[in-house]
């Protein structure tokens, strides 16, 4: 088994499985129920499903939908997006899921993540950290998926939702979404050496080395990729795929 792990980064829109650019123009790329069943084939690591809508929108995570995708799921899941209660945690873990990812509304509660902490155990519970460089080129913490910047520094916030309890880290740079031009390595390097956690980079991978430099330079604990397991080719035609054991192993040991 490898020590890193590598996990598909998946984006929920309605009942479909789409894949953003920088956060923006979702594209439809399948069924996620497809999708999952080559993943089970592929014998991935983890899988995350992140509801792109259900926070902007004010909805509800949308728990059949969960429901569905748990029971086709062999590996283990993280499920992000609409919580904002110990109550949608509590349901969507008797789903079958084994961690929730939350962003938005740590940033509005930051009370969320110490209490699902103390009741469900720090291991299942990741703190969502969406990253945008400003105008000057300073790197703040944005909601909502992407909408609403914040003045938060992503250093400070991780630091802070370590103390409070999260037992991981899923780092996203927003500038690099979709684009596979590799991970922001100086915005992964800034977090992980200041915090114990495990940290998943997320955001640009386009190759297998992408995922060596995030760990070797960046010092991440684990990489997840979204375009990269979804599209083949320079024109972007749809196809669930993933990298073979063997060439992991041999990249990542």
């Amino acid at each position: 088994m490898l020590k890193i792990r590598v996990m598909p980064c998946l984006l929920l829109r309605n009942w479909g499985l789409v894949k953003t650019v920088k956060f923006k123009n979702p594209n439809y790329v399948g069924d996620p129920i497809n999708a999952i069943r080559i993943y089970n084939e592929k014998e991935v690591d983890e899988l995350i499903f992140l509801d792109i809508t259900a926070t902007p929108e004010g909805k509800k995570p949308p728990f059949e939908m969960i429901r569905e995708i748990s029971g086709e799921c062999f590996m283990p899941l993280t499920y992000g997006g609409g919580i904002n209660r110990l109550e949608d945690i509590k349901t969507i873990f008797r789903l079958g899921v084994e961690k929730v990812a939350i962003n938005t509304f740590a940033v509005e509660n930051q009370n969320i993540i110490r209490e699902a902490a103390e009741k469900f155990g720090s291991q299942s519970i990741i703190i969502s950290i969406d990253v945008k460089r400003n105008m000057f080129g300073k790197y703040l913490v944005s909601t909502h998926g992407g909408r609403q910047a914040t003045k938060l520094d992503p250093v400070r916030w991780a630091v802070e939702m370590e103390k409070a309890g999260a037992g991981e880290v899923l780092l996203t740079s927003i500038d690099r979404d979709g684009t596979m031009e590799g991970y922001d390595l100086e915005l992964i390097k800034r977090v992980t050496s200041a915090i114990s956690i495990p940290l998943i980079a997320c955001g640009g991978a386009g190759t297998v080395q992408d995922f060596v430099n995030a760990v070797k330079v960046g010092g991440a604990s684990a990489v997840a990729a979204g375009s990269m397991v979804v599209y083949q080719g320079k024109n972007r035609g749809v196809l669930i795929r993933f990298p073979s054991k063997a060439e992991l192993k041999q990249a990542l040991g």
